[in-house]
């Protein structure tokens, strides 16, 4: 490679990518060293030196003085020596200076390969410490390929990976098409790429509502809790610092275009909004709307939150597969029960209730509870107070079979109530 080539390719680097000249220069005379030692042969401290301003290449070698040359490579006549440094004594080191010639066409092809390959590792060191300062951003870019599951997407200027772990279960990613991710990393992959994207990390959700709602921006809307589950559904709690702003409607916009404008870009994922409260009973009748809640009892000895809610809101606070409790539990950061109301029940089902109640009694069948029961006799403690000749008429069974589960019954009713709870009402 000439000087003239040289110059050219370093001044192309360092005005259209940026690359500073001495960093390159510096790179261009280790390739060179590199490839210098395949070439010449075996060498002592070979050193390599280019012209900062006209780029010309000189190579240099530390040669022992000897008065019987056998090795070129290591060895100086001392004649030739003194004509180098007069004052230098045989068993001296001395540097000479290397023909250009004995580079040869490998010395070159293996510099230019080297050449090119430093320049854009420093290159891509460059870029990824840009996107150091961009950790948390959204950026976009081009799929590339996919490699066992990992997506591969072009920046621009650099490739990023977004491996298996990051990517949204229902979404399908083909080669070409464009996508935005968030900035998860900047850190070294096993597969060599250094960018690490996420579309399925909550933060991306938040960060697409700090990038669509201006009261986010501006910190006027403060997000105090995301819980997500990446492709079906995410919450988010919202507080407004100012009155006059109404954090939910803020996040809704008008028409309910500004989440919209989110749940296309997370390709129809369902977003609920909530209204964030330092009160837990408040905040989780928040999480779970628009299920109505008869009552929320909290625990703050177990951080468990038990809801009672009607037989026909059941599934509506549970949600699909347990999504909407569960999503709930992460928001808050408390257990959640979802239970329902046992007074909103239909008679079957008492009938049913008080039957499987009564066959934990000792000594009771099913067959014996169900006579008692169809006979009026739904409760414990209405079985101890009935006369036994009315249990003996109405149920068919034995007077001693009557008597003991009378005896039964009596020590249930006696044992003490387990203690409830803390109630928030």
């Amino acid at each position: 490679m000439s000087s003239n080539e040289l110059l050219a390719v370093i001044e192309n680097m360092e005005k259209e990518r940026g690359i500073d000249r001495d960093f390159l220069i510096q790179m261009v005379e280790a390739a060179l060293m590199s490839a210098s030692k395949k070439s010449v042969g075996p060498t002592r401290d070979l050193r390599v030196e280019i012209d900062r301003k006209t780029l010309s290449i000189k190579a240099y070698n530390k040669v022992e003085v000897v008065e019987h040359v056998i090795s070129r490579n290591n060895q100086i006549a001392l004649a030739d020596a003194r004509r180098i440094k007069p004052d230098v004594q045989l068993g001296d080191l001395v540097e000479t200076e290397i023909a250009a010639k004995e580079f040869g066409r490998i010395a070159a092809q293996t510099a230019k390969q080297a050449i090119i390959q430093r320049i854009r590792q420093a290159e891509k060191e460059i870029v990824v410490k840009e996107y150091k300062d961009r950790l948390g951003d959204i950026v976009s870019g081009s799929i590339v390929r996919v490699e066992r599951g990992d997506v591969i997407i072009d920046l621009g200027r650099v490739e990023a990976i977004m491996p298996l772990r990051e990517r949204v279960p229902t979404e399908e990613y083909q080669i070409g098409d464009r996508l935005r991710a968030y900035v998860l990393s900047v850190q070294d992959h096993v597969s060599g790429h250094h960018i690490v994207l996420s579309r399925s990390h909550p933060d991306f959700v938040k960060r697409l509502f700090a990038l669509e709602i201006s009261e986010i921006a501006d910190n006027t809307v403060e997000i105090k809790g995301i819980a997500r589950e990446a492709g079906y559904r995410t919450k988010i709690a919202v507080l407004s610092h100012d009155d006059k702003v109404d954090p939910v409607g803020a996040c809704v916009g008008m028409k309910g275009m500004r989440v919209k404008n989110i749940v296309r870009e997370l390709l129809g994922e369902k977003i609920d909004i909530v209204r964030w409260s330092q009160d837990i009973k408040t905040y989780a009748t928040n999480a779970l709307n628009p299920a109505k809640l008869n009552k929320v009892i909290v625990d703050e000895t177990t951080a468990k939150i038990t809801v009672i809610v009607d037989a026909d809101q059941l599934s509506l606070a549970i949600g699909k597969r347990g999504q909407n409790a569960r999503l709930t539990s992460k928001l808050l950061g408390w257990k959640i029960d979802i239970q329902k109301d046992k007074d909103d029940v239909s008679f079957e089902e008492k009938v049913a209730m008080a039957i499987e109640a009564l066959t934990h009694l000792q000594g009771v069948e099913r067959s014996t509870a169900e006579k008692l029961v169809h006979a009026g006799f739904l409760t414990l403690e209405g079985i101890v107070e009935a006369d036994t000749s009315d249990l003996v008429e109405t149920t068919g069974l034995d007077e001693t079979t009557v008597g003991a589960i009378k005896e039964a019954a009596a020590v249930v009713v006696a044992q003490p109530p387990e203690p409830k709870p803390k109630t928030d009402e």
